[in-house]
């Protein structure tokens, strides 16, 4: 499940599993230790970890070692599904449970940002908002732009309201992530957060997608499968 392509152009990515317990608000400081041991497994010693509290929303706050507060570990934003960094050495992390983990990269610039899609934040284009914030602040190019979509539930096992689809009026190319399922749908994250880049300006080569299901996949937590008490996975990602 990690990123090949990511590797390969020189960024470090790890994603954690159902072995460990990424959910803070659950378990508290004792998060803390769950990190600690991926980082280890990673092999790597950040000068600091970033996390948001996410929110289903398109917030993207820029990650330079001292913006922030301090957490359980590392440093921490409110409201916020997207960080952002030019700077070597600082771990991002964005939690998932069902939603869409996306990695943006430009191996060109030295930038990275980190964002947590779920329907919402997909049906307002949030890879296009954070591949916007890349070109505008920090001065990358579409066509150097890596972007990797990681796992997510499948849409055999997502089942939304009719509201949902409704909320992708704007996407021309909807019904090519959406199945009527009677009176409901079924949407497939990943092919809708596919769209967006495309539509954005990236080529299928610049794109990995991870196609493992979180539902179906029993080494990956999952909300809708495990219920009120579902533990959160999380990708990592750090420049070197």
């Amino acid at each position: 499940m990690n990123s090949k392509l990511l590797k390969d152009s020189g960024l470090i990515s790890y994603i954690s599993g159902s072995d460990y317990h990424m959910r803070a608000m659950s378990i508290g400081e004792k998060v803390a230790d769950e990190v600690d041991e991926i980082l280890k497994i990673m092999g790597q010693e950040p000068t600091e970890i970033y996390s948001g509290q996410q929110v289903h929303g398109t917030n993207i706050e820029y990650c330079d070692g001292k913006s922030g507060r301090e957490f359980f570990y590392g440093r921490h934003f409110l409201e916020t599904d997207g960080l952002i960094t030019d700077k070597k050495d600082i771990a991002l992390v964005i939690k998932f449970a069902d939603c869409s983990p996306i990695i943006l990269f430009d191996p060109v610039r030295g930038v990275q940002c980190a964002i947590h899609s779920g329907w919402r934040g997909t049906a307002k284009k949030f890879s296009k908002i954070a591949l916007d914030r890349m070109v505008n602040d920090f001065g990358s190019k579409i066509e150097d732009i890596l972007a990797y979509i990681g796992p997510s539930i499948d849409i055999d096992s997502y089942e939304v309201g009719k509201e949902v689809y409704q909320a992708f009026e704007d996407f021309p190319t909807r019904d090519k992530f959406f199945k009527e399922h009677g009176d409901k749908y079924l949407l497939s994250m990943v092919d809708a957060n596919l769209e967006v880049l495309l539509e954005a300006g990236l080529k299928e080569d610049q794109i990995e997608v991870c196609r493992e299901s979180t539902f179906k996949n029993k080494n990956l937590n999952s909300a809708r499968r495990d219920g009120e008490g579902y533990k959160l996975n999380a990708i990592f990602t750090i420049m070197k």
